[in-house]
């Protein structure tokens, strides 16, 4: 658990020296088993959404989207305490991103998009997120929907934002 803990820090230690963004001190104040949903509220505010978990608990999102590079779903279980903190802009993560899975259920695997842009003529809309590739490299991950709000497929790609502000 410590050694997890640390890599998550580390990793948002990197990308705020690259990127001057993250949450490492809000972070590392925060303990799984310890920490309550008062202590998570206190370091990062209100969250974006809040998700039903499975066990019974709630899953809190704090999105960083559209500049930041990170998502966090963090759970806090039927106890009120934190049991779990993620930053789920992960390829891992993407990968689960199947087609003909619902739009809601990719939100509650990947949170607030960076930006939605529907295609009328096309009858689909696509869903951004801006992640980073190790070490730094800022990529965006986009989901494509058909108008049912279904996926059909997925793709990722350097961000075009970043490419021209070099």
């Amino acid at each position: 658990m410590y050694l997890l803990k640390r890599m998550l820090w580390l990793a948002c230690v990197s990308a705020a020296l690259a990127l001057g963004g993250c949450d490492p001190q809000r972070i590392s104040e925060l303990e799984e088993g310890v920490s309550t949903e008062a202590d998570v509220r206190a370091r990062f505010g209100e969250p974006e959404k809040i998700w039903d978990a499975p066990d019974g608990g709630r899953t809190f999102e704090y999105s960083r989207q559209p500049q930041g590079h990170q998502n966090y779903m963090i759970t806090i279980g039927t106890d009120g305490k934190m049991s779990a903190l993620r930053q789920v802009l992960t390829p891992l993560n993407f990968a689960k991103v199947q087609p003909g899975m619902m739009m809601e259920d990719v939100r509650k695997l990947l949170g607030k998009p960076m930006k939605t842009t529907p295609f009328k003529l096309k009858n689909e809309v696509e869903y951004d997120w801006r992640y980073l590739e190790p070490p730094n490299k800022s990529m965006v991950f986009t989901v494509v929907f058909d108008m049912d709000y279904r996926v059909l497929r997925t793709l990722s790609v350097t961000d075009p934002d970043a490419e021209r502000s070099r």
